[in-house]
């Protein structure tokens, strides 16, 4: 979307596990794309490709972001999240610093974050922008941390940062070990679709190609040193989600055994810290900057099912290694 609306672009990403330059080929030829594999870890290696690119804007959505994967290995969340945060407001401060005139300010730092570090809801009420924080995971703790340090150089060396807070996203190119496209491959592949406890958990679904407008929004029109929430005003117990997913699949490539495909959905041994509910009020992005979700209750979910099934090529490159769907997150592994 930035380079379509004539953004010159730096792509800058580790490229572990779940990061695939596959996913972003019809950009490979873009003259307004550039990608180098850095680690945000990596200060000197950072450093010099702001002093290479000059950055306007700074869009930070890099992070480890499966809390399974944080039950399991919680290092690599503290790491990349924090340390690698770290590592770039530092190179972001020395960049500002040297800025002066109209391209001082320009300059913005936004930090991609989520809505988990509020904790959990009951049956009633929304996540606002001074929720105060609860994170019950690895994850959500490790990306609470990042927060704080966001707004801390903020306070501290004026850094124009701005904070978005967001719910669950969905939609093509995500990688297989997340909810939607777990439910949809296991299904086609005709294994049991796992739902964790009863599936009583509910979140607020957001696609896509929503967020990516709502960033560009925040980064272009946002206050320095605000923070904005944003939803998809779709929330759906996992069980009903789930139940969804596989109606589509019905519909769009019935099962070659002829049953409904919610017959494999099969209730699973529940994550320790599962949160139960997250819901978000994003009357601030809408009422200041103009966004709002464009993808309804049913559209985005069709739309994703689809990609998914006409996209096997991309589904098979991404599940050529290690990682088969199987689940993560058990308490089976710990680190030392």
């Amino acid at each position: 979307m930035l380079e379509s609306a004539g953004h010159e672009v730096l792509n800058l990403d580790k490229l572990t596990y779940a990061g695939n330059r596959f996913s972003l080929a019809d950009l490979e030829d873009d003259p307004r794309y550039r990608f180098a594999q850095v680690d945000i870890c990596d200060a000197e290696s950072i450093s010099r490709w702001f002093a290479d690119f000059k950055p306007d804007w700074v869009m930070h959505l890099a992070a480890e972001s499966h809390v399974d994967r944080s039950i399991d290995g919680p290092g690599e969340f503290v790491q990349t999240n924090v340390v690698g945060t770290y590592t770039l407001l530092q190179a972001a401060r020395s960049h500002f610093e040297k800025l002066e005139g109209a391209a001082r300010e320009r300059f913005r730092f936004l930090h991609v974050s989520t809505d988990e570090v509020y904790g959990s809801l009951g049956d009633e009420g929304y996540f606002t922008e001074s929720t105060p924080y609860d994170p019950h995971s690895p994850y959500s703790a490790s990306k609470a941390a990042s927060d704080h340090l966001a707004r801390a150089w903020a306070d501290t060396y004026g850094i124009p940062v701005l904070i978005t807070n967001c719910s669950n996203n969905y939609g093509p190119y995500q990688f297989p070990e997340k909810l939607i496209p777990v439910v949809i491959l296991k299904a086609l592949r005709g294994e049991a679709i796992p739902v964790y406890g009863n599936g009583e958990n509910i979140r607020d679904w957001l696609y896509v190609g929503d967020h990516v407008e709502a960033l560009h929004t925040v980064v272009a029109q946002g206050s320095p040193g605000q923070t904005y929430n944003i939803g998809g005003n779709n929330e759906r117990q996992n069980i009903d989600l789930v139940r969804l997913l596989c109606s589509l699949l019905d519909e769009l490539q019935p099962a070659p055994h002829g049953r409904p495909y919610a017959d494999q959905i099969e209730f699973v041994t529940d994550r320790p810290g599962h949160d139960l509910r997250y819901a978000i009020d994003a009357t601030r992005i809408k009422e200041e900057l103009g966004w709002s979700p464009k993808q309804d209750h049913a559209s985005g979910f069709r739309e994703t099912v689809k990609w998914y099934l006409d996209n096997e090529a991309w589904t098979a490159h991404i599940l050529s290694g290690d990682y088969q769907l199987q689940r993560l997150g058990h308490h089976e592994s710990h680190e030392t």
